[in-house]
C-alpha cells in the first residue's frame, strides 16, 4: 500500500474486551505497529486497575470499562492525575455490551475469558461488527443462538484461537462451500506441560506447574486448560460451529513443536496446513486486517535450523477430558454449556487449593451427570445463563462434598 493510501485510509475503531489479558496486550501491540489502519476506542478489564491505567495512559482511548465498580472508582480517580488522557470510565457487566454496540466501533476483540464473555460477544454480532472471537465460550456456550445473532446482524466473525484461524486461513473465503472442501479437519494439541510425566503423578501436580505452559504465554485457566487438554476439548465445539462439522469430522493429535497450528483434510485426502511461530500476534493480525496481511511482529519461521516436527495419539488416561467435547456435542442443545460451567468452577477450585489436578475432571463429569438439560434451556442468552448459574450451583454443591 502506498503512502497516499495510507492517508486516505480511513482507521479502524478497536474495541478490545480483555485488554489486559494476553490476547488484549497482544492487540494492542499489533495495532501500535500500523497506527495509519487502527485506532483504540475502547478497553475493557476486569479488576486489573494499574494495568487498565497504564493502556489509557499510552492509547488514550476514549471509553475504558471495569467489570467491577470499585475498581472503576479507583481508575477514575488515578485518570485525575493525567489531565490529558479524557478517558470516560464505565462500569459492570453492562458497559461490555454498550461498548460492543457502540456506532463508532469497527472491530470488537473479544479476549474476556470464560462465560461472563457471552453477553459482550452477542451484542457485538448483533449489531454487524467485526467480531474476532477469542473467547471460545461464546460458542461453546451459545452455540446455534450465537451464529444466528453472527448472521442476522450481518457481522463477520473471525477466529482467533491459532487452531481454527489456522483452518480459517486453509479455507476458501466463501464458506458456502466450506462442506465441498472438507472431510475432516485436525486440530493440533501441544500436549501442555505434562505429557511425558507419568501419570499416577498428576495427582501431585501444583497450580504453578500446571500454569507453566511449555510453548504458549496464557492467562491461568487457559493455563489449566491446555494442561488437562480440556482447552482443546472447548476448541472441538467451538470448531463444529465455526465451521460446520459434524461431530466425527473434527480430530486432535499432539503436536509438541506448535509450528502446524492445524490442518484441513481434503476430499481427495490432501492435507493443508497453516504454519508459524507459536506466537498469537499473528492471528490477531489476521483477524485485524483480513482479508490482508499485515506485519505483527511474529518471529518468521527458519527452516534450515527448525527442529523435526513430531506428531502423536492422545493418551485417553492422561487426557480423559477430551472425549467429553465429542459426548456433549451429541446430547441435547445447552450441554456444551454444562460442561463449561462445570469445568470454570473445577478450573477455580484447582487453582484455589481446594481439589487436586487430577480431580478437575471428577467434577467435570459428576456434574454432567447430575444436570438435566431441558428442551428451553438454550432458547435465549437469558435462559443459558440461568444454565449456567445452575451448573455452577451443582459444581459447588459436589466441590463441598469432595471428590476424593
Amino acid at each position: 500500500m502506498g503512502f497516499n493510501e495510507k492517508l486516505q485510509m480511513k482507521r479502524q475503531a478497536l474495541c478490545i474486551l480483555g485488554s489486559t489479558g494476553s490476547i488484549g496486550v497482544n492487540t494492542l501491540d499489533v495495532a501500535a505497529r500500523h497506527p495509519e489502519r487502527f485506532e483504540v476506542f475502547a478497553l475493557s478489564a476486569k479488576s486489573s486497575v494499574q494495568a487498565m491505567l497504564a493502556q489509557c495512559v499510552q492509547y488514550k482511548p476514549a471509553f475504558a470499562a471495569m467489570s467491577n465498580p470499585a475498581q472503576a472508582k479507583e481508575l477514575r480517580h488515578q485518570l485525575q492525575g493525567y489531565p490529558d488522557v479524557r478517558t470516560e470510565v464505565l462500569e459492570g457487566p453492562l458497559a461490555l455490551e454498550t461498548l460492543a454496540a457502540h456506532p463508532e466501533v469497527d472491530i470488537v476483540m473479544a479476549a474476556v475469558v470464560g462465560a461472563a464473555g457471552l453477553p459482550a460477544c452477542m451484542s457485538a454480532a448483533r449489531h454487524g461488527k467485526r467480531l474476532l472471537l477469542a473467547n471460545k465460550e461464546a460458542l461453546v456456550v451459545g452455540g446455534g443462538l450465537f451464529m444466528s445473532a453472527v448472521a442476522h446482524g450481518g457481522a463477520t466473525l473471525l477466529p482467533i484461537d491459532s487452531e481454527h484461524s489456522a483452518i480459517f486461513q486453509c479455507l476458501p473465503q466463501d464458506p458456502t462451500i466450506w462442506p465441498d472442501h472438507i472431510a475432516h479437519i485436525i486440530l493440533t494439541a501441544s500436549g501442555g506441560p505434562f505429557l511425558t510425566l507419568p501419570i499416577p503423578d498428576l495427582k501431585r501436580v501444583t497450580p504453578e506447574q500446571a500454569c507453566a505452559h511449555p510453548t504458549w504465554t496464557m492467562g491461568r485457566k487457559i493455563s489449566v486448560d491446555s494442561a488437562t487438554m480440556m482447552n482443546k476439548a472447548l476448541e472441538v465445539i467451538e470448531a463444529h460451529w465455526l465451521f460446520q462439522l459434524q461431530p466425527e469430522q473434527i480430530k486432535v493429535v499432539i503436536h509438541p513443536q506448535s509450528i502446524i497450528h492445524s490442518m484441513v483434510v481434503c476430499p481427495d485426502n490432501s492435507v493443508l496446513a497453516q504454519l508459524g511461530s507459536p506466537d498469537m500476534r499473528s492471528p490477531i493480525a489476521y483477524g485485524l486486517a483480513y482479508p490482508e496481511r499485515i506485519a505483527c511482529g511474529a518471529p518468521a519461521l527458519d527452516f534450515s535450523s527448525l527442529c523435526a516436527l513430531h506428531f502423536e495419539a492422545l493418551d485417553p488416561l492422561r487426557y480423559p477430558g477430551l472425549s467429553l467435547a465429542w459426548e456433549c456435542l451429541r446430547g441435547p442443545p445447552g450441554t456444551t454449556a454444562v460442561l463449561n460451567a462445570a469445568n470454570e468452577e473445577a478450573v477455580a477450585a484447582f487453582l484455589g487449593g481446594l481439589i487436586r489436578f487430577d480431580q478437575i475432571h471428577t467434577v467435570n463429569l459428576e456434574v454432567l451427570e447430575k444436570t438435566v438439560v431441558s428442551s428451553t434451556d438454550s432458547l435465549s442468552i437469558d435462559a443459558l445463563l440461568d444454565l449456567d448459574q445452575r451448573v455452577r450451583a451443582t459444581a459447588a454443591a459436589t466441590l463441598r462434598r469432595g471428590c476424593a
